[in-house]
């Protein structure tokens, strides 16, 4: 079904092996480069590629079942953790602390994080008081997160990019944001949809790339790869379900509301006396 046929779904189009310019030229040195290009027409609009069969419905079916079954990240989702009686600036730059400091961490171990610093920074967690802060004590105060120490490098380095370039305030567009030290397309599209109510692609991780690749709605490697653009509530509905029925190892297919629907739930009913080859382990988180 061609997306330009349907306006009922415009507001969800999905662009399927879509991929940013930029991405393309980032993968100028990989071997599979001719592939990729090849399942990429960036030349094409994205509105009269041919969708997967059935996406709609499925997509329709997984966003009922996620408003009716709560996850992780509908309550402590990095983009849920800005303090909002704060000002919009300040909201914008927790936004992209919270985001910097989910890399490869749970949701609740990140919403710790973040409400910890929220209360015990002076003057709480903003531009001003990341920069006040000793590598070191930040270092030790978010220590309960992934990497931790190579975050707080991170984050008091763009701390002090946001000063110097920025005016004390977040980029408000992909390239800037990805110029920081630490932030990847992942959390840029994020923070741009949350942060600037800028919806120009979404945020691709573990958890939707996955999905996606099991649906059958992409044949793709990485994350990256599996960029979905002008979808704002597919990482939520993807993310949540990830969470608490597609899961990495041992998915609930005899729960999933889209059983019928997906490829990846047939492979397994024919596989129910061998180790399944599909679920592949995942990949480290880009950062």
């Amino acid at each position: 079904m061609s997306l330009r046929r349907s306006s009922r779904h415009t507001s969800h189009a999905v662009d399927i092996a879509i991929t940013k310019k930029r991405s393309i030229t980032k993968a100028k040195s990989s071997p599979n480069v001719k592939k990729v290009k090849k399942e990429l027409d960036i030349d094409s609009n994205p509105l009269q590629q041919q969708a997967p069969k059935d996406w709609d419905i499925v997509y329709d079916i997984l966003e009922t079942y996620r408003k009716a079954h709560k996850a992780a990240v509908d309550t402590m989702g990095c983009e849920r953790l800005a303090d909002r009686t704060s000002s919009p600036k300040v909201q914008r730059f927790q936004t992209l602390v919270s985001l910097m400091l989910s890399a490869q961490t749970k949701d609740t171990v990140t919403s710790a994080a973040v409400i910890k610093l929220q209360k015990e920074l002076e003057g709480g967690l903003c531009l001003e008081s990341i920069l006040r802060l000793d590598e070191v004590v930040l270092d030790d105060m978010i220590r309960s997160v992934g990497f931790h120490t190579k975050k707080a490098s991170y984050i008091k380095r763009t701390a002090e990019i946001l000063r110097d370039r920025f005016d004390g305030d977040i980029p408000d567009t992909i390239d800037g944001l990805t110029s920081l030290p630490g932030v990847g397309p992942k959390m840029g599209y994020l923070t741009l949809q949350v942060a600037w109510n800028k919806n120009l692609g979404i945020g691709v991780d573990v958890h939707v790339h996955r999905i996606a690749n099991r649906l059958g709605w992409v044949k793709t490697k990485t994350p990256e790869e599996t960029r979905l653009d002008k979808w704002r509530n597919i990482n939520p509905i993807l993310v949540g379900f990830g969470q608490i029925v597609c899961l990495p190892r041992g998915p609930l297919c005899h729960t999933c509301p889209v059983r019928a629907y997906c490829p990846s739930a047939e492979i397994k009913v024919k596989k129910t006396e061998t180790k399944s080859v599909y679920f592949k382990k995942e990949e480290e988180l880009e950062w």
